[in-house]
């Protein structure tokens, strides 16, 4: 089958606890209603919404022995391939997320996530298998020197990269990481990610303008989106839901952009596009359970967006 998009990263077994107006006090226990078990990791939902929206979608990841086909058969449910999932020894790594009505906050145990980087630089030919599809999405930090590699081994076989590597702080702040930023074609951090990475989100920006990253997004929640593509700036706005849960958010709106992307749509309509999706997860607890179709979206688009 020739894949729509490739999704390559880190997967976690999630626990989503929601429903608190704070964060408790220290020292406290506090009570909710609210509470799934689910698939997680911003490569799992950033696959399950793609596929959502009418991609062909293949998970490239590292689970623990025992979880192997739970997870394949959640995937299917999707219609994501678990064909290129990597089975090792040892547990598949957790998330507990702890979402307020203004925040969200994330306790992780990464398990045999952390031998993924590794694999993918030893075994090249996971990577001509994942380029055969027209886009790669990277949802994993990578150590410049393996990841000029990967993403070099990528582009190769003609297809396009992205990459949001979620809230990995040393490598955000690892000022090397901007030699491969500039190779990918689409750089999708958050508002406090791109922080991380220059101060501010107008700070990330510019740094990416100054190293020639050609298309830099920077996810602001509430606020909607920015985008710098080919030296033009762009900014959208996120539709109003009744918002309950935004875990995997994000991941959602890289979903939508990468597909409006890949349907050949303008720079505002693709950040038009992951706006609706980041939004319309939030319906439900947990990263999955609200993930739009491509129905919803495009009612929304044309609520919204209509002029």
């Amino acid at each position: 089958m020739k894949y729509d998009v490739t999704v390559i990263g880190e997967i976690y077994l999630d626990h989503v606890f929601s429903g608190f107006a704070d964060w408790p006090v220290p020292g406290s226990e506090v009570f909710t209603d609210e509470y799934t078990w689910e698939l997680g990791g911003g490569a799992i939902t950033t696959a399950c919404a793609l596929s959502l929206l009418g991609a062909k979608v293949r998970l490239a990841g590292v689970v623990g022995e025992g979880d192997y086909k739970a997870i394949a058969d959640r995937l299917e449910e999707f219609g994501v391939s678990a064909d290129s999932l990597i089975v090792e020894k040892g547990r598949s790594g957790v998330t507990v997320s702890i979402s307020t009505a203004h925040d969200r906050t994330f306790f992780t145990y990464r398990g045999v996530n952390d031998r993924l980087a590794t694999y993918l630089e030893q075994h090249l030919e996971v990577m001509e298998e994942a380029a055969q599809a027209r886009h790669v999405h990277l949802a994993l930090p990578l150590e410049v020197g393996a990841g000029a590699r990967i993403v070099k081994a990528l582009k190769g076989h003609g297809a396009t990269v992205s990459i949001d590597v979620g809230h990995h702080v040393e490598w955000l702040q690892n000022q090397e990481n901007w030699t491969l930023m500039r190779m990918i074609d689409y750089v999708m951090p958050n508002e406090k990610e791109s922080m991380m990475l220059a101060g501010s989100p107008e700070a990330y920006l510019r740094l990416c303008r100054q190293h020639d990253v050609e298309h830099a997004l920077v996810k602001l929640g509430p606020a909607g989106a920015m985008m710098l593509s080919n030296g033009k700036e762009y900014w959208a706005a996120p539709p109003l839901v009744d918002l309950v849960d935004t875990t995997g958010a994000g991941d959602a709106f890289d979903a939508g952009f990468i597909h409006a992307l890949l349907e050949g749509l303008s720079p505002q309509q693709c950040l038009q596009h992951g706006c609706v999706c980041g939004a319309l997860s939030t319906r439900a607890a947990g990263a999955l359970r609200a993930l739009p179709t491509r129905n919803e979206v495009e009612a929304a688009l044309e609520e919204f967006y209509a002029t």
